[in-house]
């Protein structure tokens, strides 16, 4: 009998590891997928999955090569497995304007190209490989992680803007395209979250001073918000509530 588990794409940090930790205390298996971390770091994030009895494989690989793709999931790894949850959590892009008087100093074509590829295009190659290797059931949720900055603009991160709204579109279409297969497709739209991520945007600080005044609660969301509400979905095998982009913010987006 297969045993159904929750892959991760960038689960070493912030809100993808927040989400192993939330699907396992749940009793859901994890694999996940990190390229940069620690050793030290990634024993603590095993240890923290496997003390809820759960089995834990977390596999250190850039989630962006599709050849290494294909050859890990048609593998030895994800032989009587299933993916009863695939949440999509890979935060690195480009953060630059794109007009500027100095080139070096401005988006070009291959930082485009490459953060599109990361934060939205990796979605639909992930889907397409695991629902042609037989890897998803009925009642299967895909979750992407999506942000306001699909829809608003801050200095420098116009290639992420762009990525987010291609992904929250990528998500709908998926969710028309996998419907009759009782497979659900949403994306969370996080508020402001205090990750590794968050820091490397430029002017950061002014948005998170800006973001705890408006916030109701006076606070940035945290991974584990996020998390909390990713496993819930993910637990769950309704998938009538498909194709959504679903706050998780606190109240933020309202007020701001």
């Amino acid at each position: 009998m297969s045993k159904e588990y929750a892959l991760i794409l960038g689960v070493s940090s912030g809100i993808g590891a927040a989400c192993a930790k939330e699907f396992a205390k749940i009793g859901i298996n994890v694999i996940g997928l990190y390229m940069r971390r620690p050793k030290d770091q990634i024993e603590q994030l095993d240890s923290d999955i496997r003390a809820y009895d759960v089995d834990c494989r977390l596999i250190k690989m850039n989630a962006c090569n599709y050849d290494q793709m294909e050859t890990l999931l048609s593998g030895q790894d994800f032989e009587n497995i299933k993916i009863k949850a695939f949440v999509h959590s890979l935060a690195f892009g480009s953060m630059k304007p794109f007009i500027h008087d100095e080139s070096s100093k401005r988006l070009n074509k291959k930082n485009i190209d490459m953060t599109l590829d990361v934060m939205s295009n990796s979605l639909v190659y992930w889907t397409q490989s695991l629902s042609e290797n037989n890897l998803f059931i009925d009642g299967s949720q895909i979750i992407s992680m999506t942000s306001s900055g699909a829809r608003r603009q801050w200095l420098s991160y116009g290639a992420v803007s762009m990525s987010k709204a291609a992904l929250e579109s990528a998500t709908r279409q998926l969710a028309v395209e996998l419907s009759t297969k009782k497979i659900a497709v949403n994306a969370i739209q996080a508020g402001v979250t205090d990750t590794p991520a968050l820091r490397k945007i430029p002017g950061n600080d002014d948005m998170i001073k800006k973001v705890t005044e408006i916030n109701p609660s006076k606070r940035l969301t945290t991974p584990e918000d996020v998390a909390r509400v990713a496993a819930m979905i993910g637990a769950s095998y309704d998938t009538w509530m498909t194709g959504n982009t679903i706050r998780v913010d606190g109240g933020e987006d309202i007020v701001g």
